[in-house]
């Protein structure tokens, strides 16, 4: 066998919670780098805990389980969760006070020097994830996990064999397919119609990988169940002996029906992929439209000039499921939002989830609506019928009472749409904002006329994105996704 000290295992880890805080348990796996061999597994329920407690301690457990069996082996750690990958680098900072003596204590089992993080999507984690999911199965039932009964080694080989090679892109970003597409475009001779008789699948199999890895739902099974009762936690268990594999196995802030919008986009027009692309990371976009307010199911007007409402119960509910979702799809690097009340509530849950600080930035206010601030459509037809007229006929024309037209709001979200993708390149970045700055990103990226506005639905606590790249493009990759909410 070689000796432990020329010798590298990978340790794999995971962790999750019911409730978030609720139960939770962790789950660990020490492979061979080279066949792929289970070397050892770990588990443990932990009682009512958050992810970030649960990921750490399995990250915790894997070490120690990799230097029981190696003590001067060299490890490489696999994780889904960029906090945990991006805290231990040394990239990211440490604020949470639960977080520092987890990640001391992980830092303590083996020199620095010996251990590397690379994060990986979830659904290359599968062996930790169903090791957590087990331990927390486990507690539920007063029991301990226990190594003989463990079916995660099972499917492990066969989703790391099925897995797509992790991007060459920032971790969670998936820009590599979008760049060879981007190259392969660029270097056509003549462009691809729909109408031609075939189609390359495998160019439009690899601009579409970009899509896939934002609109992915995620593997939330660790979070999926709330149960009554938590029982007490119990000491981890660990199985070092080999294990064997199977060989094969719409309620819009601004609701009109008309045909309106901003004006002419401020950012260069594309010049298209023929001018030669540009393949370095984007400034990614991740659109978070705000959680319910109480005047969100009413359909009434709420802009920057009105009351600022702070989230509803069902709002506060839908910004922690959201949380929950950018968590597990571990993409996020920087928030900012907009300076009203419900965007920086819903920021502050994502913010809490992550471990990150929040930016706020005025440009990403919603649209100043005047004397319609707090009524219903119909409601401001009955009283300023001349003026809504005038409004849903032309971009240029404000609301009653001195409020913004739509070709203001336009320059405005432009201009910080420029400031904000030149201060965060190459970074996927959170944007916490209303109906009408995001849906006008989504317009002025596609170059869209001004009454697209009108024919986008852009549900509460949506999620969309939109790529900024340093040529001038930009790439749509994703338009009012609510899967986290059911």
């Amino acid at each position: 066998m070689t000796s432990s000290s020329s010798r590298e295992v990978i340790v794999e880890a995971d962790g999750g919670s019911r409730g978030n805080p609720g139960p939770a348990g962790y789950g660990a796996v020490v492979l061979d780098p080279v066949t792929g061999e289970t070397l050892a597994e770990a588990a443990e329920y932990i009682g009512v805990a958050t992810n970030n407690v649960a990921e750490y301690k399995g990250l915790v457990a894997g070490l120690k389980a990799a230097r029981a069996l190696f003590p001067d082996c060299t490890v490489h750690v696999r994780m889904d969760s960029k906090l945990v990958v991006e805290q231990m680098s040394g990239r990211w900072k440490i604020k949470h006070p639960d977080m520092k003596p987890l990640a001391a204590e992980a830092g303590r089992v083996f020199p620095a020097g010996r251990v590397r993080y690379e994060w990986i999507p979830r659904e290359r984690n599968k062996h930790a994830d169903r090791l957590a999911n087990e331990a927390m199965d486990a507690g539920k039932q007063g029991r301990r996990w226990e190594p003989s009964a463990s079916t995660a080694a099972l499917d492990a080989s066969a989703a790391r064999n099925a897995a797509a090679p992790p991007p060459s892109g920032p971790p969670g970003d998936a820009t590599a397919g979008a760049a060879r597409a981007r190259a392969a475009l660029g270097s056509a001779k003549a462009p691809v119609s729909p109408t031609a008789s075939g189609y390359d699948e495998g160019l439009f199999a690899a601009a579409f990988a970009t899509e896939e890895a934002l609109t992915a739902s995620g593997d939330f099974e660790a979070e999926a169940a709330h149960p009554a009762t938590a029982p007490t936690a119990t000491a981890p268990t660990v199985a070092t002996a080999p294990v064997a594999t199977a060989s094969g196995a719409n309620a819009p802030d601004a609701p009109a029906p008309g045909a309106s919008g901003a004006s002419a986009p401020v950012v260069s027009a594309s010049q298209g992929w023929s001018n030669g692309p540009d393949m370095g990371a984007p400034a990614t976009f991740v659109l978070l439209r705000h959680g319910e307010t109480a005047l969100t199911p009413e359909k009434r007007f709420s802009g920057s000039g009105g009351s600022d409402p702070e989230l509803s119960a069902a709002g506060l509910r839908q910004a922690e499921a959201v949380a929950d979702a950018l968590a597990a799809r571990g993409t996020i690097q920087e928030i900012v939002s907009s300076p009203l009340t419900r965007c920086r509530q819903t920021a502050a849950a994502v913010a809490a989830r992550l471990g990150l600080d929040v930016r706020v930035e005025q440009g990403l206010r919603e649209t100043d609506f005047g004397a319609w601030e707090g009524l219903t459509f119909g409601e401001v037809r009955e009283r300023h019928p001349e003026d809504l007229d005038a409004w849903l006929s032309s971009p240029k024309a404000a609301p009653t009472g001195g409020g913004e037209s739509f070709a203001t709001v336009a320059r405005r979200v432009a201009t910080t749409r420029d400031r904000l993708a030149a201060a965060y390149a190459g970074r996927t970045v959170l944007l916490v904002s209303h109906v009408t700055p995001i849906k006008t990103l989504v317009r002025l990226a596609l170059g869209a006329p001004p009454e697209s506005l009108f024919r986008m639905e852009l549900s509460a606590a949506s999620i969309s994105a939109v790529a900024y790249y340093a040529d001038g493009n930009a790439s749509v990759r994703l338009l009012n996704d609510t899967s986290h909410l059911r």
